[in-house]
């Protein structure tokens, strides 16, 4: 497949695209939980921050101490350092997208890096 990668994603508990997609830049999973479920510890990271996208259903973050509550179509950004949990709330299943990369190492994007062809 030369250029271009494509995997289908099914409605596993966890499908990591980095070695589906051979990704170079990022990390991104494809995650779902069911009511009052959570990821079962607290983390941070080291160097990336981690971008999250709620597809569907609500529930709540704790980071660093904090309650942060979502709904399908939110997006959170979370520092690496910041120590976090993810919680499906009590009567919703979650489904979302994490998307990891190095923070501040975005030097181009969009019309900055695209080129038009046309």
């Amino acid at each position: 497949m030369g250029k271009f990668s494509k995997v289908s994603v099914t409605q596993d508990a966890r499908t990591e695209l980095h070695d589906e997609l051979s990704l170079t830049g990022a990390e991104i999973s494809v995650n779902n939980l069911p009511a009052g479920a959570c990821v079962p510890f607290v983390h941070y990271h080291k160097q990336n921050e981690e971008i999250y996208a709620i597809l569907s259903g609500n529930g709540k973050f704790e980071i660093d101490g904090e309650t942060v509550e979502f709904k399908a179509g939110d997006w959170l950004r979370i520092s690496p350092e910041a120590k976090r949990q993810i919680f499906a709330g009590k009567d919703s299943e979650i489904s979302y997208i994490c998307i990891q990369v190095k923070e501040n190492s975005l030097e181009a994007y969009t019309a900055n890096d695209g080129v038009v062809l046309n």
